[in-house]
């Protein structure tokens, strides 16, 4: 940590530095997920869904800024590099074989939804630790994300899951982990990942 005159405690000022570089190199991966999706998408609406990441993919650069700032503010260090995001991103890597619309809104609403899930989670520890201000930030970008959500699955909404419903298609899938953000990794058999929630699965998914 740097010296600074801020006033909060340095223990409280440490764990939130943690916690905002863990988010920014998600923030870091979940933008660089955008951009795969852009590039890469095809189908008869491709031009909107270019249009629609490159909007998704300006406002988590944004939230990666936010994070990056208040990380100094605090007199801490950012770490903004790719293999540190590499190395600290709770997101579920990106399926680089995935080429059709649907299966990358899929792909990016389950990644924007876990991203969202883990800053809410955060702000509210902030809150306990007693940073209201970086836990203020966290809430923004909560927002934000959630909007950024609701965006893409108006272009493919996904289908409602039981959490029984849930189990069984883990289990008939392969083995899951469940990772921050209450997003379960699961491995198909050809070794591709997919995130699940309990709201919603890929249109192709087994039917047990």
């Amino acid at each position: 940590m740097h010296p600074t005159r801020n006033t909060l405690p340095s223990t409280v000022r440490t764990r939130s530095v943690d916690t905002l570089n863990h988010h920014l190199a998600s923030a870091i991966d979940l933008h660089a997920q955008v951009r795969q999706a852009r590039w890469n998408v095809r189908g008869a609406n491709c031009v909107a869904l270019h249009l629609l990441f490159d909007r998704v993919a300006a406002r988590v650069d944004g939230y990666a800024n936010l994070l990056a700032g208040r990380t100094a503010a605090l007199g801490g260090t950012a770490h903004c590099t790719v293999q540190a995001a590499a190395e600290r991103s709770f997101l579920l890597p990106y399926h680089l074989g995935v080429a059709d619309a649907p299966r990358h809104l899929f792909a990016l609403s389950g990644a924007l939804a876990s991203f969202g899930q883990a800053t809410r989670e955060a702000a509210g520890n902030a809150v306990e630790a007693g940073d209201p201000a970086t836990a203020d930030i966290l809430m923004e970008i909560t927002r934000g994300i959630d909007q950024q959500l609701w965006l893409v699955e108006s272009h493919h909404a996904p289908a409602a899951v039981q959490p029984s419903r849930f189990r069984r298609l883990a289990r008939a899938m392969g083995e899951g982990e469940v990772g921050p953000g209450g997003m379960t990794a699961l491995s198909k058999p050809d070794g591709s990942l997919e995130s699940w929630t309990n709201e919603g699965g890929p249109d192709s998914a087994p039917r047990p």
